[in-house]
């Protein structure tokens, strides 16, 4: 395609030497004598055989001169207005179908040079200006096949309109949600930040994990010498509340949480569970039932394989959660995220263009207002999605769902999901929609304009307006106007050098998009403040953490709304969480001395100080010596004085 085009453009440059022709041939002779230049280049690179026959030379030059002879015949009887139609049929490569088609993967070369994952997973990049036309200079050519179409197939110079030329307000959104927007709780209800956590993380799906689980331990450790364990409801609370602990408070490995040199030395991991079992746990979690996955597997190439079989029930349970726990506002986003991952799956994806660039992708639709995750669905790849008008279209119609929303909602997108189809469409079910448009799309002139110079055009219910700031910035929307008289400031440099505040006009879509398109961006910055996610043997545990803290965010999203609600101060992002981790562990009440100061007093086990030595309940090494009153091994030397802080936690009494 590529060198056919050129070779076209060639035509058309010695074309346009000649004087214009009057006749024209018809379009299936140049068509054939593209054919003939195609099959010719596909020869020139395979050599099969070498005819050393003379007469068998001279025979393919005489067919090669009479092939160039119809294709040059053909060209002088076409005029040029033909050869440029036919040229619009081989389009130039643009740079931004790397942007619209983000599952594609470069090559293997390329991995080399990456970076370990980063610790916060879940962001998204957006700048702060809502689009602006990128030049297209000669990089990935190779994607020129699937080049995006226009909007419009002749958009003229004369439809464009400037900002003076008054444009008709179009009829504004009545806003009819399903349910009350906000949170769907009893507003006199008082919750603590378990009570939240639990809307997500239900008994039901913590009693489906451990079951889970422990098949599938009972499965890994068949025929060694340690049976596997079962664990409780209790101990994954506890596995969950360390987890959630990891991601406020850091360490470099997971062993580190527990060890008791100076350096270290944080009790509170080793008091709610050993490191051996925290460790267990987490590789023996598993999601679904082992006996399904097996089954699963027997159809792995078939279409009946479920790729997302092992975090199906979580993955259920957690969107049905979440649809049913908040109810957007009226400003709504939809835009990916990407979480961290470098597995050898099928489903990681590499966008070039995120803080994240490999990972899992999903699409979310956020609430702009607090950035609550409403609902979201994981990207399966492109050979498995049941794609209908593409993923960008299908996506967009899949999370916009009108039977659950409601009607009247404003919807802000970027530009891999803008195209008046999908708007006219969203039209018809009562939700307006407002995005940034790709230059190559509506036809964008290159001409240069002064900064907040306005322009835009109507088709039919769809608004295009163009914008000059630092950069071209192209809207399209279904309930803006073209511009009302709105400015903004923008700090110039002036012809002395100096740098002031002007103000310029700006329209109206702009201004919505910059303040409502972050709903995404807003839950993906609460998820990577305190991210949960860390390194895992098991593409599906990544899964797990991700669902975690999904769930935590939304939870201390609703815990604002409802403190708003009673007019009290809310609590931070932070202190949520280590309540809610105090909460989920729940560890054993610490002793208080209120009796007498005789009362706890320390005594060998057996004794003799070199027998009888059993685990401190502290810090779970060997000592030989406990509390009368506790019952509980407690160490009672210089180095580790757990016996004092087993009775004195406040005391802050520390072994120099």
């Amino acid at each position: 395609m590529k060198v056919r085009s050129q070779w076209l453009r060639g035509l058309l440059h010695t074309a346009n030497k000649k004087p214009p022709l009057g006749a024209s041939v018809q379009l299936h002779l140049t068509m054939a004598a593209c054919k003939t230049e195609e099959v010719d280049i596909v020869m020139d690179g395979s050599e099969e055989s070498v005819n050393s026959d003379e007469e068998q030379d001279e025979t393919k030059e005489l067919d090669e001169s009479s092939d160039k002879e119809s294709v040059d015949s053909a060209v002088e009887d076409m005029s040029n207005d033909d050869l440029e139609d036919l040229l619009n049929e081989f389009p130039e490569v643009s740079d931004d179908d790397d942007d619209w088609f983000p599952e594609s993967t470069p090559r293997k070369k390329k991995r080399s040079g990456l970076s370990s994952v980063s610790p916060s997973p879940a962001k998204s990049c957006r700048s702060g200006s809502p689009a602006s036309v990128q030049s297209s200079k000669g990089k990935d050519r190779k994607s020129s096949t699937r080049r995006s179409l226009p909007f419009s197939k002749s958009i003229s110079e004369e439809r464009w309109r400037s900002a003076d030329e008054p444009d008709i307000e179009p009829t504004q959104p009545i806003f009819r949600p399903k349910n009350t927007p906000g949170p769907q709780l009893i507003s006199t209800a008082t919750c603590s930040p378990l009570d939240y956590f639990e809307l997500f993380f239900t008994k039901s799906v913590l009693k489906t994990i451990v079951e889970h689980t422990n098949a599938y331990g009972a499965m890994r450790q068949e025929g060694k010498k340690l049976p596997w364990e079962d664990i409780t409801i209790k101990d994954l609370r506890s596995f969950i509340a360390l987890v959630i602990y990891m991601g406020v408070l850091k360490c470099f490995t997971l062993p580190d949480y527990w060890k008791t040199s100076d350096l270290y030395s944080l009790p509170y991991p080793a008091r709610i569970m050993t490191g051996k079992k925290f460790l267990r746990i987490s590789r023996a979690l598993h999601i679904s039932d082992p006996k399904v996955d097996a089954e699963n597997d027997k159809k792995r190439g078939t279409p009946e394989y479920d790729r997302l079989c092992k975090i199906k029930p979580l993955y259920e349970d957690i969107r049905d959660a979440c649809r049913a726990s908040f109810h957007p506002f009226q400003n709504i986003s939809i835009d990916e995220r990407m979480v961290a991952s470098k597995a050898r799956n099928g489903l990681k994806q590499y966008m070039k263009n995120k803080p994240t660039r490999w990972g899992y992708k999903l699409f979310v639709l956020a609430d702009s207002l607090c950035g609550y995750t409403w609902d979201f669905f994981i990207y399966e790849g492109k050979a498995k999605s049941e794609e209908r008008k593409g993923i960008s279209y299908d996506s967009v119609v899949i999370l916009a769902n009108e039977r659950l929303l409601g009607s009247g909602y404003k919807l802000f997108v970027d530009n891999f999901y803008t195209s008046p189809k999908l708007f006219r469409d969203l039209l018809r079910k009562k939700i307006w929609a407002c995005g940034t448009v790709r230059a190559n799309r509506i036809g964008h002139s290159k001409t240069k304009a002064a900064r907040g110079n306005i322009r835009w055009f109507r088709e039919d219910d769809l608004l295009f307006v163009e914008w000059k700031d630092k950069r071209d910035v192209l809207m399209c929307s279904t309930f803006h106007k073209a511009f009302n008289g709105d400015s903004i400031k923008r700090n110039v440099k002036g012809a002395d050098g100096v740098w002031a505040l002007q103000d310029f006009p700006v329209p109206p879509a702009v201004l919505d998009y910059n303040k409502h398109m972050g709903g995404v961006d807003l839950s993906d910055a609460l998820i990577g403040y305190y991210t949960v996610l860390h390194k895992t043997q098991r593409w599906y545990r990544s899964f797990f953490f991700h669902f975690v803290d999904i769930a935590v965010v939304n939870a201390f999203i609703l815990h604002q709304h409802m403190a708003k609600m009673k007019n009290q101060k809310p609590l931070t992002q932070k202190a949520f969480r280590e309540k809610l981790v105090s909460q989920l562990a729940s560890p054993r009440p610490k002793v208080r001395a209120t009796l007498t100061p005789y009362s706890h007093l320390p005594k060998h086990i057996s004794g003799d100080s070199t027998s009888g030595r059993r685990k401190c309940k502290m810090c779970h090494n060997k000592t030989p010596v406990m509390c009368v009153t506790c019952d509980v091994a407690l160490c009672f030397i210089p180095k580790r004085d757990c016996f004092t802080r087993w009775h004195y936690p406040d005391s802050g009494s520390e072994s120099e």
